[in-house]
């Protein structure tokens, strides 16, 4: 029995319809050449959307993308990093190479969309559109095989867990050597955009999405009865201060023309009204753009939840896990990314220069190491927001985002 749906099936094994002496040799790609390729990739990303899976187990996602690049020629190596796939493309002799990622896994959210291709794993959901993104480089690894024309080597990277903060798919893909076993001069990522116009290419270089902290501050008091508070000391309302006390950790200790953002996320404490409990518990997620600004606001914080606690006769102990770092976009590959988006769409779809991004990215690892460019793609203005129960990937944007992958690995490896 096979292991896909009968209708993604149907594609294995599929002719290609073109060869490297095929006319579109020596031009590059343009948005009618993926096209014919637009049903197939809708097919691929609601099959995956109707299959999600989570961080580090994304067997079936994964096995299906090898199998489709096995098909169309590529040479595939899987395991990369737990369930990570890349397919390596050669052609030509030139000695420059460049990858293309995209991330693979979905979230722990319960579906709410009606869509007929909706999630059949209960409490878990593409709520960020990776289905998108994975169909995307398929599609553009079916057009850069049939067409071969570039010169160099090209890896295709899906990557898994993107979405899980520290010890995340990207750290777990360098640890196994990614660019010692597939070199990149340069690395290339892409992620959709609600709230932009489908098919809206924005690119920043320099910071362009926030690093992400997450600290845990654990509040121990002493408990005791309800109608004698003087005789316990209350966690509750320490961490009541508190909240209140850490908005200032950005308004009064950040230079105002920098951005960080605190957010405390989740605050338990008890389980009885007429019981004052031994201890709270507050989770906050921390963004900066900035490493200064990122280790001030660490340490302001843990001084602070110190001091404050020490005030009301409680203890206050900080776990402080950094995630992310900062994604920066390298400046020339930037340019060179923006330059292939305005000659695919033209430059009234094209933002340079977009606004700083709050969220955060583990592609930013991988631009650590080296040098590229990670790109936000319109999925549409009204389009619900991401991890959102009622969100959706926009299937406008497949041959888009296809023709655009293959068009820059066309350019970047040019003759």
């Amino acid at each position: 029995m096979s292991e896909h749906a009968p209708e993604i099936e149907s594609y294995l094994g599929t002719t290609l319809t073109a060869s490297p002496t095929s006319p579109l040799k020596h031009r590059y790609c343009a948005l009618a050449d993926t096209l014919d390729s637009r049903a197939e990739l809708e097919v691929i990303r609601r099959n995956i959307h109707q299959h999600p899976e989570l961080a580090f187990d994304e067997v079936r996602t994964s096995g299906l993308v090898a199998s489709l690049l096995e098909t169309w020629g590529y040479t595939v190596t899987r395991g990369v990093g737990g369930t990570g796939v890349v397919g390596t493309l050669r052609c030509g002799d030139s000695g420059h190479s460049v990858g293309i990622r995209a991330d693979m896994d979905a979230l722990p959210i319960h579906e709410r969309t009606a869509l007929p291709y909706a999630s059949v794993n209960a409490g878990r959901m593409h709520a960020c559109g990776h289905d998108g993104h994975t169909a995307i480089l398929l599609g553009a690894a079916k057009q850069l095989a049939r067409t071969r024309n570039f010169d160099g080597t090209v890896h295709l990277i899906f990557q898994p867990a993107e979405e899980i903060g520290a010890g995340g798919g990207a750290e777990r893909m360098l640890a196994d050597g990614l660019f010692e076993r597939f070199p990149c001069d340069a690395i290339f990522g892409l992620h959709n955009h609600p709230g932009v116009e489908q098919g809206t290419f924005l690119f920043r270089s320099g910071p362009f999405m926030a690093a992400c902290d997450t600290v845990t501050i654990t509040i121990r008091g002493k408990g005791g009865h309800a109608a004698r508070p003087h005789q316990s000391v209350d966690p509750i309302l320490v961490a009541g201060s508190l909240v209140m006390a850490l908005q200032s950790v950005v308004a009064r200790y950040v230079d105002p023309n920098e951005t960080a953002v605190v957010t405390i996320g989740t605050l338990h404490a008890g389980h009885a009204p007429n019981v004052i409990p031994d201890n709270a518990r507050m989770e906050i997620s921390v963004r900066s753009f900035n490493p200064e600004v990122r280790a001030s606001v660490e340490n302001r914080i843990r001084q602070l939840a110190t001091s404050h606690a020490e005030g009301y006769g409680a203890v206050a102990e900080v776990d402080y896990v950094r995630g992310y770092p900062v994604l920066v976009n390298s400046e020339r590959e930037t340019e060179f990314a923006r330059q292939v988006a305005e000659e695919l769409v033209g430059a009234g779809k094209v933002v340079d220069q977009a606004a700083r991004i709050a969220g955060s990215e583990d592609f930013a690892y991988f631009l650590q190491q080296r040098p590229g460019c990670f790109v936000r793609l319109g999925n549409g203005a009204n389009q619900p927001l991401l991890h959102n129960a009622g969100y959706d990937f926009n299937d406008e944007n497949l041959t888009v985002g296809a023709a655009y992958w293959t068009r820059l690995v066309e350019r970047y490896l040019a003759s």
